[in-house]
């Protein structure tokens, strides 16, 4: 008589990623080979902790397998890591553009697949949009840019202070193409104005607007305001077409038309 071999045919039935070790005559053992786990006869590859473990419909908050019986595993990162799915790394939802958060804008990584935005000192808003002073913010609209040149032609820095300020604009193509301006520019009265479209002392929204009937310029002169089938009207002429830009120092206001004192 000889001893039988439990481990001579097929891995002893042992999964490929095991090792069939005789015990005792007729007897063996399986062990499933480093960087693979289970019983031996079924092994699958270690993942790494970052992971979802599946199972043949299971679902635990450990590990994430996915692989068929005698197979190994097919690791895949969690949302929010990257990497093969044996090591994962964090990624850090503020390492790019910002996080979405604006330019001006601090982004916080919770390190939850989520992140807070909050705008920097000397900036207003949600985190997403920041904006500064009222004086910075007409530079950077494009609708309110040309208004930005002819004061800083004309050293006109009123509202660059603390305000609070309300500003009506007239739109970049309004300036560029009204004939009086360059008219205004020649006879010295171009700095007026533009003092007459600013508001000192208040920051009007456009809801304020609606209830008032006037307001009174930095230039002297008053400004006569009309509410009517949802139109908001300045000197019976220039409508409001954008409105309340808030900055830290007061809103701005364009408007279609400019105003003359």
């Amino acid at each position: 008589c000889s001893a039988i071999d439990a481990c001579e045919t097929s891995n002893g039935g042992c999964s490929a990623k095991a090792e069939c070790r005789r015990t005792t005559p007729g007897n063996r053992v399986c062990v499933c080979d480093a960087g693979y786990t289970g019983d031996g006869i079924v092994c699958i590859g270690k993942c790494s902790q970052h992971l979802v473990y599946h199972k043949e419909g299971s679902y635990r908050n450990e590990l994430s397998c996915r692989w068929k019986i005698i197979l190994p595993a097919v690791c895949n990162c969690l949302k929010g890591y990257s990497g093969d799915g044996k090591r994962c790394t964090y990624i850090n939802l503020c390492s790019q553009n910002n996080g979405g958060c604006s330019e001006f804008a601090i982004c916080n990584d919770t390190e939850l697949t989520e992140r807070t935005c909050t705008c920097k000192n000397n900036y207003t808003g949600d985190g997403f949009k920041c904006r500064g002073n009222i004086f910075q913010e007409l530079l950077r609209d494009p609708n309110t840019s040309r208004f930005y040149f002819y004061l800083e032609t004309f050293s006109i820095r009123d509202i660059a202070g603390p305000g609070p300020f309300t500003l009506f604009v007239p739109r970049t193509d309004v300036l560029n193409s009204d004939p009086r301006v360059k008219n205004w520019i020649a006879r010295g009265l171009m700095a007026q104005v533009l003092r007459y479209h600013m508001v000192g002392c208040a920051s009007l929204m456009y809801n304020d607007l609606t209830t008032i009937n006037n307001v009174t310029s930095l230039h002297g002169d008053p400004i006569h305001i009309s509410y009517s089938q949802n139109s908001l009207v300045l000197n019976n002429k220039a409508e409001v077409i954008l409105s309340d830009a808030v900055g830290t120092n007061g809103v701005i206001h364009v408007i279609n038309q400019i105003l003359v004192p």
